[in-house]
């Protein structure tokens, strides 16, 4: 029987548990304001966080990810890759998949990555 890290060592990218600050709108919906969340995981390929809203499969949102190590928001275009609600209240966690940025942005995700996964060894 596999055990929990198995599974996560066949992920493509290293996730890294975070508590971000991220901000995300409907691509199609340009004119309504970004709404707030907090990030539960980060890798080069995407981000984990909370919606109080249900988003469905394959969405383009545009995200805004407040790393504590670069001065201004990364910005990505994204796609939800998958959704579940949480057991207590009307919360969603949505796993989104990074289609574009900046490979500024990217290496600023990477290194985030490796700082953190540098001082958790």
């Amino acid at each position: 029987m596999e055990n929990f890290n198995d599974v996560q060592e066949k992920r493509r990218f290293k996730r890294v548990a975070s508590n971000i600050a991220v901000q995300y709108k409907n691509l199609r919906k340009t004119s309504e304001l970004p709404i707030g969340s907090v990030s539960k995981n980060l890798s080069e390929g995407g981000v984990c966080f909370k919606s109080g809203e249900f988003i469905s499969l394959a969405c383009r949102l545009v995200l805004e990810i407040n790393l504590p190590t670069t001065p201004k928001p990364i910005k990505a275009i994204s796609k939800v890759a998958w959704i579940r609600k949480l057991p207590a209240g009307d919360e969603y966690e949505l796993g989104n998949q990074f289609l574009e940025m900046t490979k500024e942005d990217k290496a600023h995700i990477m290194d985030f990555i490796s700082k953190v996964l540098d001082t958790n060894l």
